[in-house]
């Protein structure tokens, strides 16, 4: 199978200034994606995997190329305003990666900057998921919610708050299942990008893979930064260690 992983990051940011590029304990914050990518790669020799970044961002660029095994992607200016939705850029990546590479891919894998707790396991995971389930065009990655719409989750509409759902449950392990989709990893059939999903992965059929809560959803603001550096102090020691390690690495052989 031809895998391409994609990693996409523009230079504008509101919530966080240029948050693909600082340092997350020590380390860029894109380093911890692209490790998380080669380990994937390296683990899975069956397959032909590809890494692209794709990016209007000198900066990360710059911190990415002549890494082996990353190829760089720039991104045109209409693909990176306030507005430009991801899959465009992501379908971007691949028809340049696949006229770069003479290579059609089957799969297209895509791994946030700003969710870098994920193991290779997790990216594995999703695939499986892809492959098992035939009629879903894309499984994305997801936690368990710590709110449930069903239960104690309110709305303001028209100047009145009500439950966003309206139902009769009195407790939490009453209501059904709901998960938060935590921005970590899109897994993608090739012709599904072409021909089904324009601007969302709901515009396809979709799974979901469970992965492990971090307590951090997503980098947005520079209070989650704040809390990320601070968990992941605690992360990189443990669980994380193996990302942790290859990102250091990474990061050592661009300042040589």
């Amino acid at each position: 199978m031809n895998i391409l992983i994609t990693i996409c990051g523009r230079k504008g940011s509101k919530g966080v200034r240029s948050k693909n590029t600082r340092e997350l304990r020590g380390i860029p914050l894109i380093y911890y994606t692209v490790a998380a990518a080669l380990q994937f790669k390296d683990r899975n020799p069956a397959h032909r995997v590809d890494i692209c970044v794709n990016s209007d961002s000198e900066q990360l660029i710059q911190l990415v190329s002549g890494l082996e095994a990353v190829t760089c992607v720039k991104r045109p200016e209409e693909l990176a305003r306030d507005d430009s939705p991801k899959i465009p850029v992501i379908v971007h990546s691949v028809i340049s990666m696949e006229q770069n590479s003479r290579t059609t891919y089957d799969r297209v894998i895509d791994l946030d900057i700003t969710s870098p707790l994920r193991k290779v396991e997790d990216i594995e995971a999703a695939l499986h998921k892809l492959e098992s389930c035939k009629n879903a065009d894309v499984v994305f990655s997801v936690v368990n919610a710590r709110r449930n719409p069903y239960f104690n989750m309110v709305e303001t509409r028209d100047g009145v708050s009500r439950k966003i759902i309206d139902s009769t449950y009195v407790t939490r392990q009453q209501a059904p299942q709901v998960y938060d989709m935590n921005a970590s990893i899109y897994c993608y059939r090739r012709d599904s990008l072409e021909n089904r999903i324009r601007r969302s992965p709901f515009d396809g059929n979709f799974d979901i893979v469970l992965m492990q809560d971090t307590a951090v959803l997503d980098i947005d603001s520079e209070e989650d930064f704040e809390l990320m550096g601070v968990l992941a102090e605690h992360y990189f020691q443990n669980e994380f260690s193996v990302l942790h390690d290859k990102a250091s690495e990474l990061h050592q052989k661009k300042e040589r």
